[in-house]
């Protein structure tokens, strides 16, 4: 039981660390959240023209959940529904985080991070679709909808253990990336959505 609430709270606390916000607080002086789409996550970031930044928050969002996901398994080696559940917390910590008024990213990267921990080879498909559509349509919210739609098919096939918490929590993380991109569903559907490299707000 321990090992679950430490894996859970500290896979929330990590998860929850906006570092889009910092960077650009520290770096550029500005509130991201008053920029574009108002979103801390690295695509609006890279949109606002701070391309550097863009990266760095993915690569940090994308780290911070994969630690997240490394540390329960340090702490309970075999326990892949621990694994999981951690994932899940940390998706949810990037989403809803503590330090911003539980008004966090859309959880694109921080999802990648933690299935490059619990699975790699799921995680290089699901990012492989990524890149394809955004190839294709340069659409990154409808590039991200449709990974996260394609990620417990590829997470199942893949997975060691399909347990009831294993299936639960993938199907959570899709939920959760799909609803946070509800307004980006609705401008697709409109024609009012932006692609990328473009400046006007979308994702």
């Amino acid at each position: 039981m321990n090992s679950w609430i430490i894996s859970l709270s500290v896979a929330y606390l990590l998860g929850s660390i906006p570092f889009g916000y910092l960077l650009v607080r520290t770096f550029n002086h500005q509130d991201i959240r008053k920029t574009g789409s108002g979103n801390i996550g690295a695509t609006n970031v890279i949109r606002s023209g701070a391309k550097g930044l863009g990266f760095a928050t993915l690569l940090l969002d994308l780290g911070k959940a994969f630690c997240a996901v490394l540390i329960a398994k340090k702490l309970a080696p075999g326990n892949y529904d621990l694994a999981v559940a951690t994932a899940v917390a940390a998706v949810v910590g990037h989403i809803y985080p503590v330090w911003l008024g539980f008004r966090g990213g859309k959880g694109v990267a921080s999802a990648l991070g933690v299935f490059l921990a619990l699975t790699w080879p799921s995680a290089l498909c699901i990012l492989s679709v990524f890149i394809v559509v955004v190839v294709l349509t340069r659409f990154v919210s409808l590039a991200s909808i449709i990974a996260a739609a394609t990620l417990p098919f590829f997470a199942y096939f893949f997975v060691p253990e399909r347990s009831a918490i294993v299936i639960a929590g993938f199907l959570l993380i899709t939920a959760l990336i799909i609803g946070k991109h509800h307004q980006n569903i609705r401008r697709l559907l409109a024609g009012t959505e932006s692609r990328f490299g473009s400046r006007k707000a979308g994702n």
